[in-house]
């Protein structure tokens, strides 16, 4: 079954097999050719895929529409929300997956429904703009995918590890490796 689901922002679509393994939802900004394959490989595991995308056409064209964390987080809230309503998908064991600027908004989202999701990984960002308390209060097992080129992420990965108390690793990923697979090995672990 494939529904659309909308609320004021964000916007994005659900695709829910008959017997899911669990929902990975998919936050992004906008349409990127990335998360498509990274849907495309978590759907072929048997999970619900709901690809959401944070951010209007309009809001995009401005430069730093991807650097207001606690927007996006509370956008992201407002979908964890939907999920836990929701009769599709209320029952479902939840992931959340987040790339680069997302990735401090998805961090803050999770901590503050710890209860909600279950499994946190992300690919790039700077995890420690999601703030001290953020990570402090994170209880979500969390994966961090970093390209081999990604100096600044994987420092800031460091900068925030000593935040974090529950299950959380660093990967790096080497020169054109696709991290759908380890998105799928993480989310299989964890949920």
């Amino acid at each position: 079954m494939k529904r659309n689901i909308a609320l004021q922002y964000p916007h994005g679509t659900l695709d829910l097999p008959a017997a899911p393994r669990g929902l990975i939802l998919l936050a992004r900004a906008h349409h990127a050719a990335v998360d498509t394959v990274i849907a495309a490989n978590l759907a072929a595991r048997g999970y619900a895929i709901l690809a959401m995308e944070l951010l209007s056409a309009q809001e995009i064209q401005f430069a730093d529409a991807t650097q207001n964390v606690p927007r996006l987080a509370q956008r992201l809230i407002d979908v964890l929300d939907l999920i836990r309503n929701d009769g599709d998908m209320q029952e479902l064991p939840l992931a959340l997956f987040a790339n680069g600027d997302l990735t401090p908004a998805a961090i803050r989202a999770a901590a503050q429904r710890d209860k909600q999701v279950r499994a946190l990984a992300c690919h790039g960002g700077l995890i420690d703009r999601a703030g001290v308390q953020a990570l402090n209060l994170l209880v979500a097992p969390l994966q961090m995918l970093f390209d081999a080129d990604d100096e600044t992420g994987r420092q800031a990965y460091l900068r925030a590890r000593t935040h974090l108390s529950g299950i959380h690793e660093m990967q790096v990923l080497n020169p054109g490796e696709d991290p759908a697979a380890h998105v799928a090995a993480w989310f299989s672990l964890r949920l």
